[in-house]
């Protein structure tokens, strides 16, 4: 294999809640962390803050990241944007004050304007609730015009189908989880794969459990690229290149990346 191969089968590296291993998930500290270490892009989760603002956290409520016994939807996007959420993993040494604090989704939207970053939405709502930060969550990618750039997911599939239904233009992908399949059968597997294109969506994205295969084939044969999470073995780099997966979602982007440099490198030694 030359070097080009290499560049070829290399899957797409994302940060999962940004460079969540090197700074605190989900904040701006974290997406910017993961831009810098030279990501492909970042997964990160939306909710609906008390006045319906699109907002990047992955909890319902503010006890884990920011110890405060506070629903996120008993709280307004003014309120949350004081919120400190990165105390906990460690001090955030920034000149931007709302670098450890919960951002809205414009912030983030922002950040990556001017990148060629790709964006993994997750819809974090109540079945209830969907349609408000669907429609919300829309709404933002028309105002930020960066729809190229922004692949919506949900677990709820539905709510996957409702974005393709406002606005067809808009990528998605359908999540998928283990304890929604058990036992993980092969058919019950492959069915996750109807379920997907059932729902409009372009692309699955999988539990690195359910990864196998059988599955990754009958995603392409009906269209749908693979994204696996969360994964921060370097050894998925080799796993993705032999199933053909699109991306691999990491806490850890910038070790991932180190590993596949490292692997070009002795490509290009064997081919001299």
């Amino acid at each position: 294999m030359d070097v080009q191969d290499v560049m070829i089968s290399t899957p797409l590296i994302i940060g999962h809640r940004g460079a969540s291993a090197l700074a605190p998930e989900n904040t701006l500290a974290a997406f910017s962390r993961a831009l810098e270490d030279g990501a492909d892009g970042i997964e990160f989760d939306v909710r609906l803050s008390r006045d319906r603002v699109p907002v990047v956290i992955h909890d319902a409520t503010l006890k884990r990241t920011g110890k405060l016994d506070r629903r996120v939807d008993e709280l307004d996007a003014s309120e949350l944007q004081q919120c400190d959420v990165s105390s906990w993993f460690g001090l955030v040494q920034s000149e931007n004050k709302d670098a450890g604090t919960v951002p809205r989704l414009a912030q983030l939207f922002e950040l990556f304007q001017q990148t060629n970053g790709l964006l993994y939405l997750e819809m974090k709502s109540d079945a209830a609730d969907a349609t408000s930060l669907v429609s919300a969550i829309v709404n933002e990618i028309h105002k930020a015009q960066i729809a190229k750039q922004v692949v919506v997911s949900s677990f709820d599939l539905n709510a996957v189908a409702l974005v393709k239904k406002i606005d067809p233009t808009i990528s998605t992908a359908a999540l998928f989880e283990p304890k929604l399949f058990r036992p993980i059968s092969t058919i019950r597997r492959l069915k996750m794969v109807d379920l997907a294109v059932e729902h409009r969506a372009d692309e699955i994205a999988l539990h690195h459990s359910l990864c196998s295969a059988r599955v990754v084939q009958k995603a392409a044969e009906s269209g749908l690229p693979v994204v696996v999470w969360t994964v921060d073995d370097v050894k998925w780099i080799k796993q993705a290149q032999r199933l053909g997966l699109k991306a691999l979602i990491t806490n850890n982007p910038a070790a991932m990346i180190r590993h596949v440099k490292e692997c070009q490198t002795r490509s290009r030694n064997t081919a001299r």
